[in-house]
C-alpha cells in the first residue's frame, strides 16, 4: 500500500510558473488569455461552475492547480455528442469526471420518481441540464473524444457505486459504475489526497494502469495485488445456520460427564499443563491483522439475484469504512474484479486550513452573467468548519462517503474566511448563514482513545448509546460562535446544519450558546420518528433525547426573552416503518399542533445501510442469518408511500380519503371523526358531491339529483373538518408534555 503523504509536500509541476488562474478556464479564450497552449487535466462536472469551497470540484480544481498543473473546466457540456467534450483541446494527463455535488439521478428524480423541472446546481435553477448517470454519459464521451487520455471518475455519484449496488430508479442490482463507465479509476471520499497522488504518478510517467494501491481509489484487476492476502467474507460475518464447533478429541461431544474420563487417567484439567522451558526468540513486529488484507465479497452475479448475499455483502462493506483499520475489498463481476484499496486518511486540521484557504472567487463564474444559481446563493455567506459525521444514520451516506472521523478546520482559518465574506461577497448584509457542515455540532469532536478509534468498526459512535470514547465537550463550537459573532461587521450568525441534539444535550453551554445567540425565531431539527420500529432502522436516538433537548431550548430561549420554536423534521416511508407507526407519529403531530408542509417520503440511495434493508427486507444492521434473519416491514409501491406521506401530512384534504381507507382496515375506525382525539374528520357532504359512482359513472355535483342512497348519506353528513392555515415547516407547536403523554394506538 502506498504510504500518505501530505497534501502539500510534493514537489510542483513544471507548469506552475503560469499562476493562479482567476477562474479556471472555461473556454479556448480564457486559454489564450492565460498563456496556455493546452490543459493538464480537463474537469468535467455536472454542475455550473461556482469557485467557491462548497463545491467540490471547484476545491479539486484549486487543489490541482496549487499542485502546479493546467486545470481546465467544462461544465454541464452537451452529452448528445463529444463536440463540447473537446472545446479545451486535449489533456496532457487525464480527465476528471463528477456528475457534480449531488448524486445525478437523486437531482433529476424526486423520491417518487417524477422528474424535477428545476436544478439548484444549474444557472437559472433550470432542469435538464446534465445526463441521468452523468458519471458514465461523461466519461464514456470523453473515451469518444480522445480514446488514450486516461479517465478518473469520482464525486458522491461514483463514490456511492463504488460496488455492486441496488439502484432504485431501475430496482435491480447494479455493477459497480466502474465497469458501465469505461473509466481508468474511480476515487471514493474527499478525493484530495488519492487525486494529488495518483495526478503526480501520472505526471511523472507512470502509466495509468500501473496505479493501483492507492488509498480512496478503486480499480479493475484480474487477481489480487500480489503480496496480499485474502478471506472470505462469510468468514467474518457468518451467512445462515452456525455449525457447532469442531471437536478436536473425536467424534463425540466432550460434556460435563467426560471430564471424570480425564480424572482417570490421572489427568486435572484444572491446572495448565507442565511445558519444557525454552529459551525467549526476539520476534520482528508482527503485522498488523489488516494490513495487506482484502475481504472477498460475494460475486456480482451472486448479490444481483440473492437478497441475503447482498444484505451480507453490504454489511462488509460498511464494517471496513475505518482508515485505520480497514481491509482491501475485491468483488467479482464476471472475469473480472473490482478492488476497492482501504479508505485514505482524513485531513490534518493544517491540511483543511490550505485547502479552504485556496484562491477561491467565491462567486460563479462570469459566463453565467447575471443568473442566479440557487445552491451558490444558499450557501454563499456560510462557511464549512468540518468534514465528517459519527452519526451513521442509516439513510444518509456521509459515512461512506466523507468517514466518521471528524476533520476539523483551525479558528483561525474559519475567521479569515467569514472576513472574506464580509469584505468580498457582493450584497453582504452582516449575517452569516451558517457555521456548520455535515452537523452543526461535532467540530473537533474526536475518539479520545486513539487506539480505539484506530481499530473501531462501529457504524455510529451516538447509537444506541455514545460511545464512551467520544468527547461529547463542545466548548470549541462555543467559543467559535462567540468569536465569530463578536468580529467587526457582522450582525448575526445563524447555525442552519442540522443539530445532532443527543450530543448536544451533553452540554447544556453549547445549547445555551445556540439558543440565545444564533436561531432566528425557528431551529429545524431532525427526530425524523417517533416509534421504536422505524427509530432502530434509522439508527437514531428516542424521543426521550428530543424531549430533553426541548426543554432545554424552551428554557434558554426563555431566559434570553424570546419567543422561538423547534420546528422538527419527518421522513415517511422509511423502511421499519408501519401503517400505525405512521398514525402514531400522526397523532403526535397533532397533539402539538404540527402542520408540516414540506416532508419527504425516504430516498433509497445508493448504499446506504437503510437502502439495503429496503431491497432485501432484512435488518441488514444485524447479522444476516438465513433461518432467522429478521424481516423488516418495508413500506413499498405508489399506493402505500403516498399513504404515508398523507398520514404524515394529516391536516390535508387531499388526503382524508386515503387515510380514512386506511384507518377503517386498521381497525381505527375511532380515529375518524371531529373529536380532539381524532385524527382526520368523517367525509364531508362536499366529498360525498364529488366521489365518482362505482362503475365508472361521472361524479355527481351539486346540481345532480341524488338517488335514495346518496340523499340518505348526505342527511346524516356533518359539516366538514376546518383545518387552520400551515406554515411553509410548521405551526407555534403547543406541547404542553414530554411524548411519553402522546395518545397512542396498538394493533
Amino acid at each position: 500500500m502506498a504510504p500518505e503523504r501530505d497534501l502539500f509536500s510534493y514537489p510542483k509541476y513544471w507548469a506552475e510558473c503560469y499562476g493562479t488562474a482567476p477562474f479556471l478556464p472555461m473556454s479556448r479564450k480564457e486559454m489564450d488569455q492565460l498563456g496556455w497552449d493546452s490543459c493538464d487535466v480537463i474537469l468535467v462536472v455536472g454542475d455550473a461552475y461556482v469557485d467557491h469551497p462548497s463545491f467540490g470540484m471547484a476545491v479539486v480544481g484549486r487543489m490541482l492547480e496549487a499542485q502546479g498543473y493546467r486545470v481546465g473546466m467544462i461544465c454541464q457540456p452537451d452529452w448528445h455528442s463529444k463536440t463540447d467534450f473537446m472545446q479545451l483541446g486535449k489533456p496532457n494527463l487525464f480527465f476528471g469526471v463528477s456528475a457534480g455535488n449531488m448524486d445525478s439521478m437523486i437531482n433529476r428524480y424526486t423520491a417518487d420518481k417524477k422528474l424535477r423541472h428545476d436544478d439548484a446546481y444549474t444557472a437559472g435553477d433550470i432542469g435538464g441540464k446534465r445526463p441521468d448517470r452523468a458519471v458514465t454519459v461523461y466519461t464514456q464521451r470523453c473515451k469518444e473524444a480522445y480514446k488514450e487520455v486516461p479517465v478518473i471518475i469520482g464525486g458522491i455519484e461514483a463514490s456511492l457505486r463504488r460496488i455492486a449496488h441496488y439502484d432504485y430508479w431501475s430496482e435491480k442490482v447494479r455493477r459497480s459504475v466502474i465497469f458501465d463507465a469505461k473509466a481508468d479509476i474511480l476515487i471514493y471520499g474527499n478525493a484530495e489526497r488519492p487525486l494529488i497522488e495518483v495526478a503526480h504518478r501520472i505526471a511523472s510517467g507512470v502509466p495509468i494502469s500501473d496505479i493501483q494501491d492507492v488509498r480512496g481509489t478503486a480499480v479493475i484487476r484480474k487477481e489480487p495485488l500480489p503480496g496480499w492476502r485474502g478471506v472470505d467474507s462469510t468468514a467474518i460475518d457468518k451467512i445462515g445456520k452456525i455449525d457447532p464447533i469442531f471437536n478436536p478429541y473425536g467424534a463425540d461431544d466432550v460434556g460435563c460427564s467426560s471430564y471424570s474420563e480425564f480424572a482417570k487417567a490421572g489427568i486435572d484439567l484444572s491446572k495448565p499443563a507442565e511445558v519444557e522451558a525454552k529459551p525467549i526468540m526476539v520476534q520482528p513486529a508482527r503485522q498488523k491483522p489488516w494490513e495487506q488484507t482484502y475481504v472477498k465479497l460475494p460475486a456480482f452475479e451472486q448479490v444481483s439475484v440473492n437478497k441475503p448475499l447482498y444484505a451480507h455483502a453490504s454489511r462488509i462493506l460498511h464494517q471496513e469504512t475505518n482508515p485505520g483499520c480497514a481491509r482491501a475489498i475485491m468483488q467479482r463481476h464476471g472475469d473480472r474484479h473490482i478492488w476497492v484499496n482501504p479508505p485514505a486518511f482524513p485531513l490534518s486540521t493544517e491540511e483543511m486550513d490550505l485547502v479552504f484557504g485556496l484562491p477561491y472567487q467565491r462567486v460563479p463564474h462570469p459566463v453565467y452573467g447575471n443568473a442566479k444559481i440557487p445552491a451558490y446563493e444558499m450557501i454563499k455567506t456560510s462557511v464549512n468548519v468540518m468534514r465528517g459525521c459519527f452519526g451513521g444514520c442509516s439513510f444518509c451516506s456521509i459515512t461512506e462517503h466523507e468517514g466518521r472521523i471528524i476533520q476539523s478546520r483551525s479558528k483561525e482559518s474559519i475567521m479569515q474566511e467569514i472576513a472574506d465574506i464580509r469584505d468580498k461577497v457582493p450584497g453582504f448584509t452582516g449575517v452569516i448563514s451558517d457555521l456548520g457542515g455535515p452537523t452543526a455540532n461535532m467540530y473537533k469532536l474526536r475518539c479520545q482513545n486513539p487506539k480505539a478509534e484506530q481499530t473501531c468498526r462501529r457504524p455510529s459512535c451516538v447509537y444506541p448509546t455514545i460511545c464512551e470514547h467520544m468527547d461529547t465537550d463542545q466548548s470549541p463550537t462555543v467559543e467559535l460562535y462567540r468569536e465569530a459573532r463578536a468580529l467587526p461587521g457582522i450582525k448575526k450568525v445563524l447555525i442552519a446544519s442540522g443539530v445532532r441534539y443527543d450530543l448536544a444535550v451533553e452540554d447544556p453551554n453549547y445549547v445555551r450558546e445556540l439558543v440565545q445567540h444564533h436561531v432566528g425565531g425557528y431551529l429545524k431539527i431532525a427526530p425524523e420518528h417517533t416509534e421504536n420500529g422505524p427509530l432502530s432502522k434509522m439508527m437514531k436516538p428516542g424521543m426521550g433525547a428530543y424531549d430533553k433537548f426541548k426543554e432545554m431550548f424552551d428554557r434558554f430561549s426563555k431566559e434570553a426573552g424570546k419567543e422561538q420554536y423547534l420546528i422538527p423534521y419527518f421522513i415517511a416511508a422509511h423502511p421499519g416503518t408501519t401503517d400505525l407507526d405512521m398514525v402514531n407519529l400522526a397523532l403526535w403531530l397533532k397533539e402539538r399542533d404540527f402542520k408540516l408542509d414540506q416532508v419527504q417520503n425516504f430516498y433509497p440511495s445508493p448504499m446506504a445501510n437503510a437502502t439495503t434493508i429496503y431491497h432485501t427486507e432484512m435488518n441488514s444492521l444485524k447479522n444476516i442469518n438465513k433461518a432467522n434473519a429478521e424481516v423488516v416491514a418495508v413500506p413499498k409501491g405508489e399506493r402505500q408511500r403516498r399513504l404515508h406521506k398523507a398520514i404524515l401530512r394529516y391536516h390535508d384534504p387531499k388526503g382524508w380519503p386515503q387515510i380514512r381507507e386506511a384507518l377503517i382496515k386498521m381497525g381505527l375506525k375511532h380515529l375518524i371523526g371531529r373529536s380532539k382525539g381524532c385524527l382526520v374528520p368523517e367525509e364531508s357532504k362536499d366529498e360525498q358531491f364529488k366521489k365518482p359512482l362505482k362503475g365508472g359513472k361521472p361524479a355527481l355535483s351539486r346540481h345532480t339529483g341524488l338517488n335514495p342512497a346518496a340523499k340518505a348519506i348526505a342527511k346524516t353528513a356533518k359539516k366538514p373538518f376546518s383545518a387552520s392555515a400551515a406554515n411553509t415547516a410548521g405551526s407555534k407547536p403547543k406541547a404542553k408534555g414530554s411524548s411519553k403523554n402522546t395518545q397512542r394506538v396498538k394493533g
